[in-house]
């Protein structure tokens, strides 16, 4: 079949090898020469492409777009290989092959098989493309070059780059085969990929082409066969809505009949046949396989077989709502309470707190809140919106700079497409339905958190004690859960009630005596003179002083730490040795709380007095507003302290079922329902774990993602940019990052010191006294950090940020929200902090 030049060759032939018909191709001509039922077909050779290429004069062009890099590299180059005609002895080559087929008018799938493709220590599945139901030989042709273009597509030289593969070694190949019109398709795989119980081989199967399997688009049937005795084990039988069909123009998803959608795909007789064949290709391979098939007209063929690379580790599943839509994203305030990636276990309970306390938690489709490769966001085009329809969008440009900090210049917020008819229509019943809930738990609030520590306290010691899965399934039905959303729904009407007063008082003082002055007289407003937040230090200098014994301590505070809403990691009080390590380090502290509380009260006082001297006759009405609104700031922080023990509670209830079920940790990588389920004998949902895991593996190893994310952003392709933004994302713009540190004004004064850049509160426990704290963000469980440093520098955060209020409290200068502090500061360096002008100097190298 093949000519002097080597481009076409016989799909068994025996010079069918990885360097002359890619990995596809090589697997596909072993199929064939084992005597494996393989559609009939020819390979377009690594020599054809090569031919091509060189032909076209591309070689040079392709390597200039690689060196000039970017975005727009693999298109040029794709359009390169759209702009060239295929030399005439090439084509003439092609077409004989294809006249073998069936007279030139075979209807054929032309496949993509890289030279870097199928090996067992890489899977680059998907990387380049495939085209089915292809007919004639203009058609044929045209999909054969775009099988060469798709060696430069996006993902393509990504994964090559990653992989560390370089382009130049890689070559292409097609293999054209004779399209099998499949009524039924899916996946083999001859031992169990997702680590189930050894000895089982797995199909997946679904109507119509394999392609909805692949793709991912259907959820397939599952049937697990015995390797030994070649026997149905188990079947799962899923709900398949759509199929993927030949068409005229290529494929296209269709409905699948009401009579097949719960049908199952393949009888046993089927299901062991094609185990039969998967043994058959293991043995000619001598490991493990993952082969696609198809089922004709009662006849199996084998379409494709490569090495299972993804044992106990599938593909990740992919956790980003930042898709399809124009929004602006913050990681700011919520996201500092939230700073891990979450485990969905986790996710599904911040979802329902946010469903519980949000109105309008989903606008136009679109959620107030998303996950974004694992971490929270929050989705001020939503909020933006609401804002706007209700007349407030003033109110919210300054409240939303002191929650989530400055936008940067020039940046404003996309709008969702709704009117102001369809906002108010989606969200009024709802908004007086909550005012009416928030005015009813207003009045029950103080009992309520009176009350809370011991009644979290009593659930926790039944959940521990509950004897069986139905026990506890029966207590998180009658008390638990109730009892997480009265939670939610307490902190909601902490939060409301008077909820904008700082808004107004704080930009009353500053426009009155000025920034310094306003943060100070907003300082110390807490019980016994200071913010809630504080209170783990205090708590610890009172116990090293013998006033609080450990027992008391634990009870108030055990449960505040800096991952207290990531249901997997233990909370403070779970740690033995946790107390010693944080009484060891006060010793080291040159001033204690105590001794800087005392200044900043000087301070304050002396605030107050320059602002009576200077509005004598608004200082009563002044005094009046802050005390409300430090009121109403005391009542949130208790009522947030309740939330967090309360997600103590769901850990322990998710520990205890994972005990109770034996599937232990597990059940942290599924979502709060599937739980549930799995409590009431349901196992099918820990299929999921596996890919869960290795999603949250893979986004817990990338760096932290930019504060500010407008439109659609893909956390591995921004990790694998050289020149990305720490600070922001801009899918419209591409403007480079700064080299300079400057963020808002969080916490005045000037100081000069070492820098310690830190990533977790762990690490910070490093810190030596005066040293100054660079970090991406804290929450309550870095307040026992802060007697030890002279300053804060924070990538994540605002005015009201955990960070900035601490900071005041104690008078540390602090700058918040730099976006890009940890990736240009170094430990070591010398650096001056001013947190009046929101500004950080490096002074000196390493």
């Amino acid at each position: 079949m093949g000519d002097d030049m080597n481009w076409v060759m016989a799909l068994d032939a025996p010079a069918a090898t990885l360097d002359t018909v890619g990995g596809k191709g090589a697997a596909l001509g072993e199929l064939a020469r084992g005597g494996l039922p393989v559609p009939a077909g020819f390979h377009v050779t690594t020599d054809a492409y090569r031919e091509f290429v060189k032909a076209a004069g591309l070689t040079a062009p392709i390597a200039a777009a690689l060196a000039d890099g970017g975005d727009e590299a693999g298109s040029r180059i794709r359009a390169l290989f759209g702009a060239s005609e295929v030399p005439d002895a090439l084509r003439e080559a092609v077409l004989a092959g294809y006249a073998a087929l069936g007279d030139g008018g075979a209807t054929v799938a032309v496949r993509s098989s890289a030279t870097a493709e199928d090996l067992p220590d890489l899977s680059f599945a998907g990387q380049q493309d495939t085209y089915l139901n292809i007919r004639g030989e203009q058609a044929l042709l045209s999909a054969v070059r775009d099988c060469w273009a798709s060696l430069w597509t996006d993902r393509a030289i990504t994964y090559r780059a990653r992989a560390g593969i370089a382009h130049e070694d890689v070559t292409l190949a097609v293999v054209v085969q004779q399209l099998v019109a499949a009524d039924a398709a899916g996946v083999m795989f001859t031992v169990d990929p997702l680590g189930g119980p050894a000895g089982r081989l797995v199909v997946n199967a679904a109507w119509g082409l394999g392609e909805a399997v692949v793709s991912g688009l259907v959820t397939p049937d599952t049937v697990y066969v015995d390797r030994t005795e070649l026997t149905v084990v188990e079947r799962i039988t899923a709900a398949k809505e759509v199929m993927t069909v030949p068409t005229a123009e290529g494929t296209r998803e269709a409905p699948v009949p009401a009579d097949r959608r719960e049908a199952p795909v393949l009888d046993d007789a089927e299901a062991v046949e094609l185990a039969r064949l998967g043994l058959r290709i293991e043995k000619l391979y001598g490991d493990a396989r993952d082969v696609e098939w198809a089922l004709e007209k009662g006849e199996l063929r084998i379409l494709q077989a490569r090495p299972i690379t993804t044992v106990a580790a599938p593909a990740p599943e992919v956790w980003n709502d930042s898709t399809g839509t124009d929004s602006l994203w913050t990681s700011a305030n919520l996201g500092e309470a939230v700073p891990d990636v979450m485990t969905p276990a986790t996710w599904s309970f911040v979802r329902r707190f946010m469903g519980e306390v949000m109105v309008g938690a989903t606008l136009e489709g679109r959620p107030m809140y998303g996950n974004i490769g694992g971490r929270f966001y929050m989705n001020l085009s939503v909020t933006a919106t609401l804002a706007a329809a209700f007349g407030q969008a003033k109110k919210f440009a300054q409240a939303n700079e002191m929650v989530f900090g400055r936008l940067p210049e020039g940046m404003e917020i996309p709008l969702l497409p709704a009117s102001r008819f369809r906002v108010w229509r989606d969200t009024i019943s709802e908004a007086f339905a909550v005012v009416s809930r928030i005015r009813a738990n207003g009045k029950e609030l103080p009992a309520f958190l009176e009350s809370a520590p011991g009644r979290c306290a009593d659930l926790r010691g039944r959940v521990a004690a509950a004897a069986d899965a139905r026990e506890l399934r029966g207590l998180w039905d009658r008390e638990v859960d109730a009892y997480f959303r009265l939670c939610c729904h307490m902190l909601q009407a902490a939060t409301r009630k008077d909820g904008d007063t700082l808004v107004k008082v704080r930009g009353t003082l500053r426009d009155l005596v000025g920034e310094a002055d306003a943060d100070l007289m907003t300082t110390g407003l807490g019980d016994e003179g200071q913010l809630a937040s504080m209170g783990p230090l205090l708590g610890l200098e009172r116990l090293a002083r013998g006033d609080l014994d450990r027992a008391a301590y634990v009870k108030t505070y055990g449960h505040r730490g800096p991952h207290e809403f990531e249901l997997s990691f233990p909370r403070p009080a779970e740690d033995p040795d946790w107390i010693d390590r944080q009484l060891a380090a006060l010793g080291a502290v040159e001033e204690d709380a105590d001794v800087r509380l005392v200044r900043q009260y000087e301070a304050r006082n002396a605030a107050w007095e320059r602002f009576a001297s200077q509005h004598p006759g608004r200082v009563r009405a002044m005094r009046t507003a802050v005390d409300g609104w430090a009121a109403s700031a005391r009542l949130r922080e208790a009522a947030r302290t309740e939330v967090a023990r309360v997600f103590w509670l769901v850990r322990d209830v998710v520990l205890r079922a994972g005990e109770l079920t034996g599937h232990g940790e597990d059940l942290f990588f599924l979502e709060a329902e599937e739980i549930l389920a799995v409590l009431d004998g349901d196992e099918k949902p820990l299929a999921a774990v596996p890919a869960r895991r290795a999603a949250y593996e893979l986004y817990r190893a990338l760096p932290t993602y930019p504060t500010l994310i407008r439109g659609e952003f893909d956390p591995q392709t921004w990790a694998a940019d050289p020149d990305r933004r720490a600070d922001l994302y801009d899918a419209q713009s591409t403007t480079p990052p700064s080299d300079t540190v400057s963020g808002s004004p969080a916490s005045g004064g000037v100081v000069e010191g070492v820098a310690r850049v830190v990533a977790t509160v762990e690490e910070g426990e490093s810190l030596r006294p005066g040293e100054i704290l660079v970090t991406t963000v804290t929450n309550i469980g870095w307040t026992p950090l802060f007697t030890r440093i002279s300053a804060i520098v924070t990538d994540v955060g605002a005015n009201l940020s955990h960070a900035s209020i601490v900071a005041r409290e104690l008078g540390i200068p602090a700058v918040v929200g730099c976006g890009n502090a940890t990736t240009r500061i170094r430990t070591g360096q010398r650096i001056r902090v001013d947190g009046g002008r929101g500004t950080v100097e490096v002074l000196d190298a390493e």
